[in-house]
């Protein structure tokens, strides 16, 4: 007799009585994993926690070498002071004593113009009696004409002065600052990021480097796992796919326990793994899976470790607990 072909619907019917109609998944319980970056590659100074470690939102993990980044930001408070003193000399415009200076040098250009000018005449008068040679009145004029230019330009001199400045290079001052600013507020967040905090509260997982070390800009020198709901990580076989949604209901069981733990599928890819959908018959079609995020809704799951076993078990319409 073969006991074998005896046995196989006895083992569909302990099957069917096992109180699930819908298919188990396989997967692992996981939560958030969040990897803390070195923003710059400096050594580390400071190691403030142990993997293991139960940490809160903001607490400080790890600590770079900051001298470097304080010369840059030193440098840039430097220039930002510098700017905002150019920018106030300009809004208070010339000093009075500079106004006073203006009028003197106008004064005495004006006096030298109005000498060259009466020597011109003077001249002019002896070359036309012939006592005097035609050159030497071209010297005079020439002399005459320079008075005046100076004379005119300390006028437009006392005129700026007096006018104050101009708006377009008030508007140059102010972009100035404000530019050094933006480098500033740039330099003192590249400088808080040398302190590497804890952006969510949780348990540290791996410390890469250790105190001293030097990691490379952009390296993961903290890696932790968020709190909060746990959730199952499992594929969800194409034949059942078109039923499934964010929001579907499900149950997980752990191996050694009988517990059925609440949960709802919080997410599920529109790709499938490995294999493109265009690329298969339809025989071939029913073996593609999509990945799915199955969160625990039970409040106890939170204490749950990571990286167990589960199988998850979907209720569609149609099928029982």
């Amino acid at each position: 007799m073969n006991w074998n072909r005896a046995l196989f619907p006895l083992l569909l019917v302990l099957c069917g009585c096992s109180g699930d109609s819908g298919e188990r998944l396989l997967g692992t319980l996981e939560r958030d994993r969040l990897e803390l970056v070195a923003e710059s590659q400096e050594p580390i100074i400071e190691v403030a926690v142990h993997e293991g470690d139960r940490v809160s939102t903001g607490q400080r993990l790890l600590r770079l070498d900051p001298a470097s980044s304080d010369a840059q930001l030193n440098q840039a408070r430097a220039a930002v002071a510098q700017a905002e003193a150019a920018l106030a000399e300009q809004v208070t415009g010339p000093r009075r004593e500079e106004i006073l200076a203006a009028r003197a040098r106008l004064a005495g250009a004006t006096a030298r113009s109005d000498a060259a000018a009466r020597e011109f005449d003077r001249i002019e008068q002896l070359v036309q009696r012939s006592l005097l040679p035609p050159s030497q009145l071209d010297a005079q004029r020439a002399l005459r004409d320079g008075a005046a230019g100076e004379r005119d330009a300390a006028h437009e001199q006392l005129l700026e002065l007096e006018r104050g400045t101009r708006s377009e290079v008030l508007d140059q001052a102010q972009a100035i600052l404000q530019q050094a600013e933006a480098q500033l507020a740039t330099q003192e967040i590249v400088r808080g990021r040398l302190e590497v905090v804890a952006p969510r509260a949780g348990v540290i997982d791996a410390l890469p480097y250790k105190l001293g070390e030097r990691p490379p800009r952009g390296a993961p020198v903290v890696v932790m796992l968020a709190d909060g709901m746990p959730y199952a990580r499992v594929f969800i076989p194409e034949t059942m796919r078109s039923g499934v949604e964010a929001g579907t209901p499900a149950w997980v069981r752990f191996d050694g326990s009988d517990r059925q733990w609440q949960a709802r599928v919080r997410y599920v890819s529109t790709d499938a793994a490995f294999t493109p959908y265009y690329a298969l018959n339809e025989k071939d079609r029913s073996r593609l899976s999509f990945l799915a995020e199955v969160v625990l809704t039970d409040a106890e799951a939170r204490s749950l470790p990571t990286g167990m076993p589960v199988q998850v078990t979907l209720q569609l319409p149609g099928t029982a607990r």
